[in-house]
């Protein structure tokens, strides 16, 4: 029982919670859900390790924690597990389930250059769901006319990308970043700041020859290789794209796929197989 003007253990984990999104930190919320005793104890385990709440049980609690690393790193949102599966010396916990659910901040999808594929893209990412941020030099690029939906932020990159970008981006996790500017000198000068606020996903439209060119004046400059070498460039899956509309579903397509695991394959294969 919490003292006198302690938080109780629910208030600890709302708490918890608020600044995981506040942080951009990603986190598991496990709940037990089926038990003999402590139905409803719930525990926050973050990706740096760190717990909040307990079970009342500190060999449970241990195994949770372990446990949450694996469901994390599955990409899945939620999860019941019964315990016995992943901690089976836990006898007295036999028969008990509990449920992992992701705990993180809204994907955000940061779109630099408002060209063509940049505003469609922008607009196609914000239909499926997405937090988006417009980022262009040219003030009337991102004028609010252009773009009536309120889910979509719009940034004048005045006088560089640098500081916009950085804002945008902020600790990176859960951000998308898609660099499709108007040209080289444009495409090295985002990259740069996309490249050092280091966002879960980054890729860059362009010709192999366009994005290459880019790629080394960035190597030249000192950026280290395996940095450059998580970079998709050019970006987007290959289904054939041409139209403005159909290189954003290329890209969106891809940003799902890097975001949920999936593989780009056709769901269809096996029947050829």
């Amino acid at each position: 029982m919490s003292a006198a003007g302690d938080p109780s253990p629910n208030e600890k984990i709302t708490r918890a919670v608020t600044r995981v999104l506040r942080d951009g930190v990603l986190a598991a919320l496990i709940t037990v859900v089926e038990a003999p005793r402590g139905v409803g104890a719930k525990i926050l385990a973050e990706g740096s390790g760190a717990l909040t709440g307990t079970t009342g049980d500190a060999a449970l609690d241990a195994a949770l924690e372990e446990r949450a690393r694996a469901f994390l790193d599955s990409r899945a949102e939620a999860l019941t597990l019964e315990v016995e599966k992943f901690a089976p010396a836990l006898e007295e916990w036999r028969g008990a389930r509990v449920l992992f659910e992701r705990v993180e901040a809204e994907p955000r999808v940061v779109v630099c250059g408002a060209g063509h594929v940049g505003a469609a893209l922008a607009r196609l990412a914000h239909a499926v769901g997405y937090r988006v941020t417009l980022i262009d030099d040219r003030e009337d690029f991102v004028a609010r006319a252009r773009f009536p939906e309120e889910g979509i932020e719009l940034v004048a990159a005045a006088p560089d990308w640098a500081r916009p970008v950085r804002e945008a981006i902020g600790t990176g996790r859960g951000v998308y970043a898609a660099v499709v500017t108007r040209g080289h000198n444009e495409d090295e000068e985002c990259m740069r700041a996309v490249l050092a606020a280091r966002p879960d996903y980054v890729g860059m439209i362009g010709s192999r020859r366009r994005t290459n060119i880019v790629l080394e004046r960035l190597r030249e400059a000192g950026l280290p290789e395996e940095v450059l070498r998580e970079v998709r460039a050019p970006v987007g899956l290959d289904i054939g794209a041409v139209s403005p509309e159909e290189v954003a579903l290329s890209i969106l397509a891809e940003i799902v796929a890097h975001r949920r695991g999936g593989r780009g394959t056709p769901l269809s294969a096996w029947r050829r197989e």
